[in-house]
């Protein structure tokens, strides 16, 4: 006994079903992949960031380590930067040329490490004990970022008679 399979044939066309099942994949997976490579550019703003602040925090430290090797400068710290070959010219400086030779120093220094970076210090010598303002800024995604320290100035050094 033989059984006759006839094909049915409705009236319906479902010779591209598959392909559409494609194409919505495909659409689901493109948005997935656009969701993963905005997480990349987030990383990498946040990256960029964390390298600027970074350098920010070094440079202030630098800053503040050089004005506490020269207490005797006081305000000089916010005079004009000069280099007076101070420390590699075996130049013998006074404290207000080691201090302007310093101020060229970091200057030199946030250009370098910060997009427009700038390095700005205020003496305050009305409170006690006297304080240095040290502030960082530099320009991030058109924005000005700052990163501000406050130290106690140090005493002068007391000369022997």
């Amino acid at each position: 006994m033989t059984l006759n399979h006839k094909h049915i044939r409705s009236g319906r066309n479902e010779a591209g079903f598959s392909l559409i099942e494609v194409l919505i994949a495909l659409v689901i997976m493109s948005v997935g992949m656009l969701g993963i490579a905005g997480l990349y550019v987030e990383s990498m703003q946040a990256g960029r960031t964390a390298i600027f602040r970074h350098n920010a925090v070094t440079l202030a430290s630098d800053v503040a380590d050089r004005i506490r090797a020269n207490p005797s400068a006081g305000a000089d710290y916010e005079g004009i930067r000069g280099n007076n070959n101070c420390v590699l010219g075996n130049v013998d400086c006074d404290p207000t040329q080691m201090a302007s030779n310093d101020i060229d120093l970091w200057k030199t220094q946030a250009d370098g490490m910060l997009p427009n970076g700038d390095v700005t210090i205020t003496f305050d010598n009305n409170v006690s004990p006297p304080t240095y303002e040290i502030v960082v800024t530099w320009d991030e995604a058109n924005e000005a970022q700052t990163y501000t320290i406050l130290i106690p100035a140090a005493p002068s050094p007391v000369t022997p008679l």
